[in-house]
Formats: C-alpha cells, sequence, structure tokens
C-alpha cells in the first residue's frame, strides 16, 4: 500500500509541477518543435524496455507527445554529444554517461530511473578455467587479470564495471587486461566469445541469458544478483537532458514522466503481460533466454520515475572509489525536485 500511495504521490507531483531545474546551461536548445520528443539511447538493452511499452501502449499519445527520432547511437558518448547539438531532447543511457556529461555540463538533469541495480554482467565461455561459483569475488576478479575482455565502448558503464573490479584487487584494467571494443549489438559480442576472439564480456542483461541459452557462455559475475556488495541498489538505467533544453520542454517531459510510470507499473502489475512486451522489444531474442531474464527485470526496475537518494549515492560512491570520475555532482543539483524521494 505504501508503494502505491509513493507512486501516486510521484505521478501527481509531476502533473502538477512537470519539471523543477536548477541553474546551469547547455550549449544548445531543443531544436524539434512542441510537442514533439527525439529520444537516443545507447542500445535495445533490457533498461529501455520501459520507453517501448509506454510507445506500444499509446502512454506517449495520451499525454499529447509525438515521438520524433530515436536513434539507437551505440554509446553514452554518442548520446551525450547529441544532447550538445540539441538534436536529441532526452538521452537513454547508464548513469555514468549523466556523470560524464555533468563534467563538462553544469545543466546536466536526471529525469527517470529506469533501473536500480547494475544490470552488467561479466559473461565467459563454459571452458573459462577460473574459480567455483560460490568463490569469493577477489578470487574471481584476479583471474580475469591477462585475459581479453570485450566492453562495448570507452567511457561505457560495461568499461565501468571492469575498471572497479580491477581496482578492487589492485590492478588496473587498462594495462593489466585486454579490452575490446564490440559495440552495443550482442550479437557480435556473443559472436565474439564463441569465436574465442574474447575471453569474457563485459555487457549490458540479457547477454548472460542469450549466451547460456545458446550454451556458448555462463554468467561469471553479476551485480544484479549480489555478487557486488557495493553495488547493490545502485542507480544504473537513466534517462538523462541539460536544463535549457528542458526549460523548452517542461510539459513534454513532464508527460514522458507520468507515461514512464505508467510502463513501471505495467511491469510490476503484469509480468506475463510485460513479458509478451519483452518478447516483441528483443524478438530476435531466444525466448528461453526472455524467460530466465524475467524475475531478474521485475527486481530491477523501480516502482516508480522517483530518484532515491540511497540508490543515487550508491551509483556515485561507484564512480568516486573506482575513479570513473574525479568528481561528481550532489543528489541535489541533478535531480530535479519534483523526482526527489
Amino acid at each position: 500500500m505504501t508503494d502505491r500511495i509513493g507512486r501516486r504521490s510521484v505521478l501527481k507531483g509531476l502533473a502538477a509541477a512537470p519539471v523543477v531545474m536548477l541553474v546551469g546551461c547547455a550549449q544548445r536548445e531543443s531544436t524539434t518543435p512542441e510537442g514533439v520528443l527525439n529520444i537516443g539511447q545507447i542500445s535495445n538493452s533490457v533498461a529501455f524496455l520501459p520507453l517501448f511499452i509506454a510507445e506500444k501502449k499509446g502512454y506517449f499519445t495520451a499525454e499529447n507527445i509525438t515521438l520524433g527520432e530515436r536513434p539507437r547511437l551505440g554509446t553514452g558518448a554518442k548520446v551525450a554529444a547529441a544532447l550538445k547539438s540539441g538534436s536529441v531532447d532526452l538521452g537513454a543511457g547508464v548513469i555514468t554517461d549523466a556523470f560524464n556529461l555533468a563534467k563538462i555540463e553544469d545543466g546536466t538533469r536526471i529525469v527517470t530511473s529506469l533501473v536500480t541495480e547494475y544490470y552488467v554482467d561479466i559473461v565467459v565461455a563454459p571452458s573459462f578455467q577460473g574459480p567455483a561459483d560460490n568463490a569469493p569475488i577477489e578470487e574471481k576478479v584476479a583471474a580475469l587479470v591477462g585475459k581479453t575482455i570485450g566492453i562495448t565502448g570507452p567511457g561505457s558503464g560495461t568499461e565501468a564495471l571492469v575498471t572497479y573490479l580491477f581496482g578492487s584487487i589492485g590492478k588496473n584494467a587498462a594495462t593489466d587486461s585486454t579490452l575490446v571494443n564490440l559495440g552495443s549489438a550482442t550479437t557480435a559480442a556473443i559472436g565474439a566469445l564463441k569465436s574465442r576472439r574474447v575471453e569474457a564480456l563485459a555487457f549490458f542483461q540479457p547477454i548472460v541469458q542469450q549466451a547460456e541459452s545458446a550454451n556458448v557462455g555462463r554468467t561469471y559475475i553479476s551485480p544484479a544478483r549480489g555478487d557486488v556488495p557495493s553495488l547493490r541498489g545502485a542507480l544504473h538505467g537513466v534517462v538523462f537532458s541539460t536544463r535549457k533544453l528542458l526549460d523548452r520542454k517542461k510539459n513534454e517531459v513532464a508527460g514522458f514522466q507520468r507515461a514512464m510510470q505508467l510502463a513501471l507499473d505495467d511491469i510490476h502489475a503484469d509480468p506475463k503481460e510485460a513479458r509478451v512486451l519483452l518478447g516483441q522489444y528483443l524478438k530476435d531474442t531466444d525466448p528461453k533466454a526472455l524467460d530466465a531474464l524475467m524475475p531478474i527485470l521485475t527486481k530491477e526496475v523501480p516502482s516508480s520515475p522517483a530518484v532515491g537518494r540511497e540508490a543515487y549515492n550508491t551509483a556515485l560512491k561507484f564512480h568516486l572509489d573506482s575513479g570513473l570520475v574525479k568528481k561528481a555532482p550532489a543528489y541535489e543539483s541533478v535531480i530535479p525536485e519534483s523526482l526527489r524521494t
């Protein structure tokens, strides 16, 4: 009952106060017309399922929002560049991308929480020689030293996890392993593992489920299942933008957030329907992989677009401790007041 009341409060707050922005500026305003939102996202990872659901079920249309361009840009750096140019209004990525943008843009704002677990997994081939599944995390990370590891690209959440894990045992992933940039296509990543171009993958879900269903890989380290205690409950998947872009699109962003609330409600209220929609979203994925993913997804997806302080601070500490960022914005400076909990 408390969760329902909380969600209603968020919806009511979003309706009454679209977005409250703080100081800062962007180089460009939105270049899209009124009522239109261009959304750039990294890939079709599971974090962005709520966007698909909201579009499929007409929640954006009900809010008088027209979705314009929705390119899959491959990396967070490209999403940030699109935001800076004004060619997209919102960027769907991970909090690492928002922190990186905040280094050069003090008007960076997170407008929606999408996933509150670190949904990147380390996958290895079945023949990988390493510690047992129940071995201490330090031993499992040590077994990756000297290995070739596939990531989506530099500055990504996938690289971030490898960097953090290596740093936790006093190693440097950049010099103590070989990181291979594979892009965001899971088919290419699984192909690289199968052909032994790489010995391990750090990749977004549902990479593990796909690799396991194809018998080419297995879960090695999964923060989402609790393998990395310091990352439990971390804010990870987000939609972000800049103050100047949002100032011109206040009503559209408020409507977007309300649509996100409805999509998140759907995932939790009707997992069977959500599983059908997941299959439509990831249409080329083995049904067995999707069946295995669904119970995980319902645990990772938050109950509302609101950004909890604890989830944010867990992510913030991860980035600072790992050296991924030297300075990151405080909660109040990037989270609109209407989304704070």
